[in-house]
């Protein structure tokens, strides 16, 4: 209880520094930006230790912490105070009076208000820890790479932090987020395992008081109603981003319960048809309603499927919020959740137009350097995130500046562009140490030919958001005789970005065919075929095949376009508050929609081969804006009273379906909390009660000094590299499959799997004294897994090093 109340302080108190500097840079919004100040507080937090330790001008301790603290403090208050907009006429603490006593007013006058907000951060925070107290373990998919990362930071003498799976090498990762979580551990006193945990939940927690944000000042914009009822609405957001999921848990019910499964040779049977792994299997017996395989919410991350001309199936990752916080991976995926809500809230704010000045940058400079933090803390927290949040802030700019000045639109593009080049050469700047040190398996863009998503898929993965939005935009359609020109805007906009990816791809895969004939010939014969024309053929019959999909995206991309012309080309056509917050919902819909679209023609090539992690990432992105726009679109139906009862029918159905998911797995997950005595958030735990001999010697190298261990090497989702897990110190080498994702190739491992495998099992001293003095080993560990991987000779370490901690056939030996 005393770290869940700590974590909570703390991240207040970081919000509290930076809601002076939101309250001025986010003006326009109603809230002033409050329910993004945590986000805002930590990203700038994080940011100014990180900066600090990486350029030596603090240490990577309690001190340093504080440090940052301090420097956050002041810059806020620094900005708050004197951009006030009234001059430099009074002294500073005059201003400083007069500042604060405004922001003690405007609170006066939402007490309620921002309370609600406090408990739509308190209240998630508080729900997933108790779900992460149910099942703590950090074993399994990625979390012991996370959780490496967090102790490793913790434990680094200096940054960049130390690779905990490869010895003498800087982590090659985004870990940003990490470094927050090692901040949050560091003052509030506990360890890296339960950090991971507390840091799952407090993410949780920070995005539904953000989104909830989010809505609640896009409802002010176009509602004269009091602001609890907006609140209340506001309610949708975290509902649809967090909670809400796809279809295929509603499917898992229906395949239990033996609906819709045909035996009967020749009949249709729909979950053939379907073609979903383990849905496409009879159901188990004897029939029931509540799914009990094994992990069956898994299944629910891997809905698309791409095959290739052969027929071979090809894993894609679907994720959304609510199955990346059930499995509790705290990845960059999920880590930058709420700075991607930040961003969408700094767009906002700059599409209401803060601050305009008549030159370069056209924003205030506070501004301008907050959005490149922005931008290169992105990039640093999940890189494939910043793309489209720097999109959304170029167009926000762009139609802001087109509706304020008009004129004609190739200055404002132009000015749009310069800003976005200016803002990414800013954040390079701000972020060079590990822009300087970051490596990646990135191979480029390629063209995806053959795997556009079956439209089936489509539904699945996103109906529950695609029919509260599909519903809203043709309720809200214009008419077609008295806006003709709007229709064919967005019809002819949609079919142009479908037209010119088409050919974007075809013309990249025939400059590779051109540029790499030998490239071209393997890409053939994986799938199967000898000549380009039988490619072509089977291309244009799978897209056919297809057509359901991307149907589906074009007629959505088309009535989302139609209010971004109708807002933007004709601003007398509403009013003001209407034709902003139509506007902005307008470009998350369109800017959502289209990160779906692009996956079905490019991927980023990879390791993979496939467009897997392009997949995976840009749909994630799109459930953060589709999301938000569809809770919205509920919102403003609900409060207009704009849909009819079927629609209100079709709806509610819609989304009870999206809620089965969430509801059955998050019971099945938790076992149904049928012990709160073994409720907790330290994972070591496990550890403690299972292994009591490893977990002793992990203890004691996390009190020894540092250096580097020497222990068995596993592969990726195992429980190897155990020890560099735990205690921060770096390995040798370990999960070199991930090594591999993270660096391009295996070049930096060299040999050394097969010197550690010579360290155990040699019998001459001098040999494993070499392998010692060339990865500069300092501790020598012997426990359960080397015994298994190795055949371990103890004589040479009996007799020339010195055992430092033994108990029940775990031994360390320490070499200096």
């Amino acid at each position: 209880m005393i770290p869940f109340l700590l974590w909570y302080i703390l991240s207040t108190l970081i919000g509290w520094l930076a809601f002076p500097l939101l309250y001025r840079l986010l003006a326009p919004l109603a809230d002033r930006g409050y329910g993004l100040a945590r986000a805002a507080g930590l990203l700038s937090w994080g940011y100014l230790f990180w900066i600090g330790t990486s350029l030596g001008w603090s240490q990577n301790d309690a001190g340093g912490a504080l440090l940052a603290i301090l420097l956050l403090a002041c810059l806020s208050l620094g900005i708050f105070i004197f951009s006030d907009g009234k001059g430099p006429a009074a002294p500073w603490p005059e201003r400083l009076c007069r500042a604060l006593g405004e922001v003690l007013a405007w609170a006066k006058l939402r007490v309620r208000l921002l309370a609600l907000s406090e408990a739509l951060f308190l209240l998630p925070f508080a729900f997933l820890a108790l779900t992460r107290a149910a099942n703590p373990d950090l074993v399994g998919t990625e979390k012991p790479m996370e959780l490496a990362f967090i102790n490793a930071i913790l434990r680094a003498p200096s940054f960049p932090p130390p690779d905990p799976w490869l010895s003498g090498y800087a982590i090659s990762y985004y870990y940003f987020g990490y470094v927050i979580a090692a901040l949050l551990a560091r003052l509030s006193g506990i360890g890296g395992s339960m950090a991971h945990n507390f840091m799952t939940a407090l993410t949780f927690g920070l995005a539904a008081q953000a989104s909830h944000a989010l809505l609640f000042n896009l409802l002010s914009l176009r509602s004269n109603l009091p602001r609890h009822v907006l609140h209340r609405w506001a309610l949708l957001a975290p509902l649809f981003l967090l909670l809400l999921s796809n279809w295929e848990g509603v499917l898992e019910v229906f395949h239990r319960a033996g609906l819709f499964w045909v035996d009967a040779p020749g009949a249709f049977n729909f979950w053939l048809w379907l073609d979903l792994p383990d849905l496409n299997q009879p159901p188990l017996q004897p029939l029931g309603w509540i799914p009990t395989r094994f992990w069956w919410w898994w299944r629910a991350s891997r809905v698309v499927q791409d095959y290739t001309l052969q027929g071979a199936r090809l894993e894609i990752i679907d994720e959304f919020p609510w199955f990346s916080f059930l499995l509790a991976d705290l990845h960059p995926h999920v880590l930058n959740i709420p700075y991607t809500l930040l961003g969408i809230g700094v767009a906002l704010g700059l599409y209401l137009n803060p601050q305009r000045r008549q030159n370069f940058p056209w924003i205030s400079w506070p501004f301008f350097f907050f959005v490149a933090l922005l931008l290169g803390g992105l990039a640093f927290l999940n890189t494939w995130d910043v793309l489209i949040i720097a999109l959304l802030l170029t167009l926000a700019f762009f139609l802001s500046s087109l509706r304020a000045e008009g004129g004609h639109g190739g200055l404002h593009l132009e000015r749009s562009l310069l800003l976005l080049l200016s803002w990414g050469m800013a954040a390079i700047l701000l972020y060079l140490p590990f822009l300087l040190g970051f490596s990646s398996q990135a191979r480029g863009i390629l063209p995806n030919l053959l795997n556009p998503t079956r439209g089936a898929h489509l539904w699945i993965m996103f109906g529950p958001l695609f029919v509260p939005l599909l519903l809203y935009l043709w309720r809200t359609r214009p008419s077609f005789t008295a806006s003709s020109s709007l229709w064919a805007f967005g019809w002819m906009g949609s079919l142009s970005l479908f037209l010119a990816f088409s050919l974007f791809s075809w013309g990249l895969a025939l400059l590779i065919a051109f540029v790499s004939p030998v490239l071209a010939q393997q890409f053939l014969a994986a799938q199967g075929v000898t000549e380009p024309g039988m490619l072509v053929r089977a291309v244009l019959m799978r897209r056919l095949d297809h057509g359901f999909g991307a149907l589906t995206l074009l007629f959505l991309l088309a009535l989302s376009l139609m209010p971004l012309r109708k807002h933007h080309g004709d601003p007398s056509a509403s009013e003001p508050g209407e034709d902003h917050a139509q506007g902005f919902f307008a470009l998350l819909s369109t800017l959502g929609l289209l990160w779906i679209l692009i996956p079905d023609f490019f991927y980023l090539g990879d390791q993979f081969g496939w467009r897997i992690n392009t997949v995976f990432k840009f749909y994630y992105q799109a459930w953060v804006f589709l999301s938000l726009a569809a809770a919205c679109a509920v919102a403003v139906g609900g409060l207009e009273k704009r849909f009819s009862r079927l629609s209100r029918g079709l709806m509610i159905l819609a989304l009870l379906a999206g809620l089965v998911y969430p509801v059955l797995s998050w019971w099945d997950r938790t076992g149904g909390f049928t012990s709160f005595r073994s409720l907790t958030l330290e994972d070591f735990h496990r550890l403690e009660r299972f292994q009591p001999q490893e977990a002793a010697a992990i203890r004691f190298l996390q009190r020894a000094p540092f250096g580097v261990v020497a222990e068995a090497v596993g592969g990726s989702y195992t429980e190897y590299g155990r020890v560099a897990t735990y205690t921060g110190l770096p390995d040798v080498l370990n999960w070199p499959g991930h090594e591999i994702q993270w660096r391009g190739d295996a070049t930096p491992q060299g040999t050394r799997q097969d010197d550690l495998r010579r360290l155990y099992e040699t019998p001459s001293w001098q040999e494993a004294q070499r392998i010692l003095e060339k990865y500069h080993v300092r501790y020598v560990y012997v426990g359960s897994l080397e015994r298994i991987a190795y055949r371990v000779n103890l004589e040479k370490f009996e007799h020339h090093l010195r055992p430092v901690f033994q108990q029940e056939g775990v031994i360390v030996y320490a070499v200096y």
